[in-house]
């Protein structure tokens, strides 16, 4: 079955939702407190036990090459100014794991990034994560959570997550059977469909554990809708043929793709500041 070691992060998206501001920069850079938000996404995986961390990118991505590469002139700069807590941090960003860019080729999607990292994934599974959204989970990060279930049934995991009504209206919801305590065999997904016809309140968000068949699957799926290539249409051909899994993840969600989900994650972390938090509480009770 084999260790999941290896982690593919699409990052070639336009980021259209926080124009002007992603003109330059890509979206995926946009900070969350002192942090980018690929900053929160890839500690979770390596807390999860990724080695392996496949970038796929596009143009103007430069920045999050940089980010996770070596900066020795930055590091010596600041332990000559003494400051040697935040040379260290700066450090371990390159350490954290092996980062491998790869410049995406193909039709636009999300399907694509995930086939242009084939030849370094090789034939082994392999977590997918999306480098603008992630889970704060104190207990245990959000990719353990799913590689788990992976190594309990051997078969590919989608991630799911408890919403409200409202939220029937805004995710895909998966119809979906309870195999134990938050953990779901998938029959179907269901694009927002509302909360009178929802199979259920699971709604499928980021985060993958896929096994290699899903190349050949992404290879004989058409372009979708948009003319893009989807990997959650290549999953479900998967689905016709081998078990697909759900885990239902214990943590609050992020969507910092979104502006209001940007800003509550920016609030939320600044709250959980020990620098920050007593400032900031005095100064949001003064403008509500």
């Amino acid at each position: 079955m084999g260790q999941i070691r290896k982690l593919v992060i699409p990052v070639a998206g336009l980021g259209t939702r926080f124009l002007p501001a992603t003109k330059a920069q890509p979206k995926e850079m946009l900070p969350i407190v002192d942090k980018p938000i690929i900053q929160y996404v890839v500690e979770g995986a390596v807390a999860s036990g990724i080695t392996d961390i496949i970038m796929v990118t596009g143009p103007s991505k430069r920045a999050v090459e940089d980010h996770f590469s070596p900066h020795y002139e930055l590091i010596n700069w600041l332990k000559k100014q003494g400051k040697n807590d935040i040379a260290e941090q700066v450090k371990k960003i390159a350490d954290m794991a092996n980062f491998i860019f790869i410049r995406q080729r193909g039709p636009y999607g999300n399907g694509t990034p995930v086939l242009c990292a084939k030849d370094v994934i090789g034939d082994e599974p392999f977590a997918v994560m999306w480098g603008d959204e992630f889970f704060y989970t104190p207990k245990k990060p959000h990719l353990k959570q799913l590689i788990d279930v992976f190594e309990k049934y051997g078969d590919p995991v989608l991630t799911a997550y408890k919403v409200d009504a409202e939220g029937t209206k805004k995710y895909g919801i998966l119809d979906a059977l309870a195999v134990e305590n938050n953990v779901f065999q998938v029959k179907s997904l269901v694009e927002k469909p509302g909360p009178e016809a929802a199979p259920s309140h699971l709604a499928s968000l980021g985060g993958f554990i896929l096994t290699p068949d899903i190349f050949e699957a992404l290879e004989k799926t058409k372009v979708g809708r948009g003319g893009e290539l989807w990997l959650v249409d290549g999953i479900f051909k998967l689905l016709k043929k081998r078990p697909v899994y759900a885990r239902a993840v214990e943590g609050t969600y992020y969507d910092t793709g979104s502006k209001l989900g940007y800003l509550k994650a920016n609030v939320d972390f600044a709250l959980r500041d020990e620098h920050l938090k007593k400032d900031l509480k005095k100064y949001l009770r003064t403008i509500i």
